[in-house]
């Protein structure tokens, strides 16, 4: 008997721009979404990512939602990992927001203010709030993955002005609690 490698497991194609594919990303760049910052500790070490599809879906259960788009490289380990933390973040993480966005940026690092909880995950401190979560389910659509998460623990930081994504750029908006 003669042993066979196992069967690739295909990777989801990359997306094809179509009109109304186009038209939907046209339509989200003029429609302002918070900005997070995802992290989880995996056996290969610490994983990040920025997110703006952010949501909460339920408070009992406490439940969030949120999407990522391929599930390789940061995001791939994510799904992976049995817990996570969702920094809700603000104004002043900016940059540390765009560097969560880019592969193959520094992350990480004492100096951008991370700790580590006794669960193991990377913690944002300064956050507005952390969110810890484990997922309860992800969906694939197409060339992403929504997951749905249960928060486990609540962890409040420090606010400053919100940070809201909008037409592929980082904005603050006024620290203002009549909004």
């Amino acid at each position: 008997m003669t042993a066979h490698a196992p069967e690739p497991v295909p990777h989801p194609a990359a997306p094809v721009p179509t009109p109304v594919g186009e038209g939907l990303k046209a339509a989200f760049r003029t429609h302002p979404a918070g900005v997070a910052i995802i992290t989880a500790q995996t056996p290969a070490g610490p994983v990040g990512l920025t997110a703006s599809s952010v949501s909460s879906v339920a408070v009992d259960p406490a439940a969030i939602v949120f999407s990522v788009t391929r599930a390789t490289g940061s995001a791939g380990a994510l799904l992976g990992a049995e817990t996570f933390l969702v920094h809700l973040i603000d104004d002043e993480h900016s940059d540390l927001a765009q560097s969560f966005a880019v592969s193959g940026s520094e992350r990480f690092t004492p100096e951008q203010g991370w700790t580590t909880l006794p669960t193991g995950e990377p913690h944002l401190p300064e956050a507005r709030a952390a969110l810890r979560c484990r997922s309860i389910q992800n969906v694939p659509v197409g060339s992403s993955t929504v997951v749905i998460a249960e928060v486990l623990e609540v962890l409040p930081g420090r606010a400053a002005r919100p940070l809201v994504y909008l037409d592929r750029r980082f904005h603050a908006l006024p620290h203002d609690t009549a909004l």
